[in-house]
């Protein structure tokens, strides 16, 4: 099972908050671990991946729009 992580609101180092959160989270998903900060950092989603059936890099998250204005963490699959 992956883990998931995530913060709202004004950090002072968002940056150390989410890794800080992503590593505690390790032993969930140590396959890879990605992040995604909004440009005023006042969202930040984190994401550790256990990789079974999909090995690709395209199950890599935090997972965006081909614009890079929506951004999702998940645990699961996306059909369609």
């Amino acid at each position: 099972m992956c883990g998931i992580v995530g913060a709202a609101g004004r950090h002072e180092n968002p940056r150390d908050a989410l890794g800080v959160q992503c590593g505690t989270l390790r032993h969930r998903g140590p396959d890879a671990s990605g992040e995604w900060r909004s440009p005023d950092c006042r969202v930040a989603l984190g994401h550790r991946r256990l990789s079974i059936i999909d090995l690709t890099e395209g199950g890599a998250q935090p997972m965006q729009n081909g614009a890079g204005g929506l951004s999702v963490v998940l645990n699961g699959e996306l059909y369609n």
